[in-house]
């Protein structure tokens, strides 16, 4: 027999959690969520990250500096223009114009190892961008997954909360013919509460888990195929298994090589700037020695060459290496840990598959032994407490299996995740 203060606490945990549960749901009722794939859900929300909306900035960045390094100069020409006069002074009537222009020019070996830092570039933007989409797809990922374990839950909860109203039904049909005891029906009534705090419970975890995966969008809107919690268990979505054709050079390990590659092409550009640019300069000059005098025209030619930087050339060169030598280092340890963590889903695709056999194989010998009980049951041929173990037997049967499937497509997912592949 069950206490009542056991079945009142049901009911208040019931009530509780519905009450919770019914908030969240009419919160995600104003949209047109959820969301239908994970595919939607990643795109909505790589739209909203810095690194999308910064990108055409950073492409057009880019595109300037390539420019740059194609033109004559590496600097705009200068125009100089001088006055000269004794009117202060003597005031006999010198006078003299200069008109000139200053061109820079570029050092040995500048000009190319400029194009090729901006092409350097240029490569590093595109490859960060696909880093930056990878690290959200890990995100949007567990996200994903997270919610799908929570409407699973919620689905078997459904599940066990009908089979218990069921039996409840059934058990106050026979208490009220005499067949089973007042207490039998009570304990049966009491399943059923903590069947419904179950689903109430459940519901909430699968808004809460909602909510989050909606987050990563900002609430955009996203099509939608079902309710949060319908049909969770049959309809399991999932990634297709990677192949061995399919994987490509992990972004990640893209963005430090060209990361390298920059930080060498810069040292490069550093090294052959050892001094400020030169300068050639053309002036046309037009003066006089003094008053009634004619005007006299001239043309000069000269060039401007600075001398060594010094210790900020050295600087500029050492930051430049240095740079280089880390991303390569990084470089280096990342293909470790990658090829760790490629191993690693791919034995956790195994175990999650064998687990899933298991799992069905225990869930299938559940049903068929809930069947038996159940008929011995309406023949009077075991009591209601057993009944009720072999149905919770089941339950936990059904929702390991509801999980296994899950944990297997979660696990496919985590694999591409670590061979470098987006959603799809």
């Amino acid at each position: 027999m069950v206490p009542r203060t056991r079945i009142s606490i049901c009911m208040r945990q019931a009530v509780l959690a519905i009450v919770l549960a019914g908030t969240g749901a009419g919160v995600l009722a104003q949209s047109t969520w959820p969301p239908a794939s994970l595919k939607e859900v990643f795109d909505a929300a790589w739209v909203r990250q810095p690194e999308s909306q910064a990108l055409l900035g950073r492409r057009e960045a880019v595109q300037a500096e390539r420019r740059a390094a194609q033109a004559w100069t590496p600097e705009p020409p200068a125009l100089e223009l001088s006055h000269k006069t004794d009117r202060l002074t003597r005031n006999d009537g010198a006078r003299e114009f200069e008109l000139g222009v200053a061109v820079p020019l570029w050092l040995p070996g500048e000009r190319r190892h400029n194009s090729a830092l901006a092409d350097a570039e240029a490569a590093a933007i595109e490859s960060r961008v696909e880093a930056a989409r990878l690290r959200l797809a890990a995100t949007v990922r567990e996200a994903w997954w997270n919610w799908q374990r929570a409407r699973i839950d919620a689905d078997v909860a459904r599940g066990q909360l009908d089979n218990a109203r069921r039996i409840a039904s059934d058990v106050a049909r026979r208490a009220k013919a005499g067949e089973l005891a007042r207490a039998d029906q009570h304990q049966a009534d009491g399943a059923s509460a903590a069947a419904e705090a179950g689903v109430a419970q459940a519901d909430a975890e699968s808004v809460t888990a909602l909510l989050r995966l909606r987050a990563l969008t900002g609430g955009a809107t996203v099509a939608a195929n079902t309710n949060a919690n319908a049909n969770a268990g049959v309809d399991v979505p999932t990634e297709a298994e990677p192949s061995s054709a399919e994987a490509p050079v992990h972004p990640a390990l893209t963005e430090l090589q060209d990361r390298a590659k920059v930080a060498e092409r810069t040292a490069a550009l550093a090294a052959t700037r050892s001094r400020a640019n030169p300068e050639l300069t053309l002036a046309a000059t037009r003066d006089r020695g003094g008053a009634g005098e004619r005007y006299g025209h001239t043309v000069s030619v000269g060039i401007r060459i600075p001398f060594g930087a010094g210790p900020r050339y050295d600087s500029r060169v050492a930051a430049a290496r240095a740079d280089a030598v880390e991303a390569q280092v990084q470089l280096e340890l990342d293909q470790v840990r990658l090829q760790s963590e490629r191993e690693s889903a791919v034995a956790r695709v195994g175990a999650a598959r064998a687990q899933l056999a298991a799992a069905e194989r225990r869930a299938t010998l559940a049903r068929e032994t809930r069947g038996f009980f159940e008929k011995s049951f309406r023949l009077g041929e075991s009591d209601l407490p057993t009944r009720l173990r072999i149905e919770n037997e089941a339950n936990e049967a059904e929702r390991q299996a509801a999980r296994g499937r899950i944990e297997l497509a979660a696990a496919i997912s985590l694999w591409r995740q670590a061979l470098g592949l987006l959603p799809q």
